[in-house]
């Protein structure tokens, strides 16, 4: 009987050591690479209690319309949408009037002929392109959608961070990951070869060399508010912006989770005493 005891501890210290080697040997093959991490930025909208900064959100959209939208679309959001609670929250009259400004695709009329009007609030954002085979031709490559971008893009932190990422819920890889991006642009290391149409970037995922070209530059979009124009800024509201496109009900979902763990423990609290009451005087 001991000796069954002392082999079946032996094999259990022996599943815990290799567990423990395969996951050294994972961490230091992420810590071998040499692309560097995107810096963790500080998040309004991050942690169980966090909301969009509306004044952000508003000057990230600004970007988008001023410099973004120039190439990439906005497939999945309606003008209305910027009129929502828990986003912009834009007035109705300046909803009507952004749209307006659009020209948006429709038809066919009573000839069969599809036409061009200005944009309602019931309108998705236009594509800049009409096609993916015109956007390549004219970029390079096909700008993606930034609908969703900011939940759809992200990067490895490594398995302990990782870890605990799953346990605090910490979902910002990807915002951190396009404040990197757009403001990582520098020159290539001596000696390599940069191809006609592609720019360097450390902080690409898909390597070191992107078709996108430095799309942010100081003094490029005026706010209205006073806010100082830089290319720091720009990315963080901007990347905000396309967060709450991501995740446009970010904060009714954070107060549903709260009222959730509150009725929980009410729940639990009101079953332990009841059990309490009932079978306290029982003989066991």
């Amino acid at each position: 009987m001991f000796r069954s005891f002392t082999t079946g501890r032996v094999a259990a210290l022996t599943l815990v050591a290799g567990l423990i080697a395969g996951f050294t040997g994972v961490a230091q093959a992420a810590g071998g690479d040499d692309k560097p991490k995107p810096p963790r930025q500080s998040w309004t909208f991050s942690g169980p209690f966090g909301t969009f900064d509306r004044a952000q959100v508003q000057r990230g959209f600004k970007v988008y319309k001023e410099v973004c939208s120039a190439c990439h679309s906005m497939n999945l959001v309606a003008f209305r949408n910027l009129s929502d609670k828990g986003g912009p929250e834009f007035s109705a009259a300046q909803v009507k009037e952004l749209a307006a400004s659009y020209k948006v695709q429709d038809g066919p009329n009573d000839k069969g002929e599809m036409f061009e009007r200005a944009g309602r609030p019931a309108d998705r954002f236009p594509s800049p392109y009409a096609n993916p085979e015109a956007a390549k031709a004219a970029q390079g490559a096909v700008p993606p959608d930034l609908s969703l971008i900011a939940k759809a893009r992200g990067y490895e932190r490594g398995v302990l961070l990782s870890m605990v990422d799953l346990v605090t819920q910490y979902q910002e890889q990807g915002p951190d990951y396009l404040v990197a991006l757009l403001t990582g642009y520098v020159d290539a290391p001596k000696g390599m070869k940069i191809e006609d149409g592609l720019h360097y970037n450390p902080y690409f995922a898909g390597g070191d060399k992107l078709a996108m070209a430095k799309p942010l530059n100081d003094d490029q979009v005026e706010y209205s508010d006073g806010t100082k124009g830089t290319v720091e800024q720009y990315a963080k509201d901007v990347t905000a912006f396309l967060m709450w496109t991501a995740e446009p009900k970010l904060e009714e979902r954070k107060r549903t989770g709260w009222y959730f763990m509150i009725l929980m423990v009410l729940l639990a609290g009101f079953t332990y005493f009841t059990k309490k009451k009932i079978w306290s005087d029982v003989a066991h």
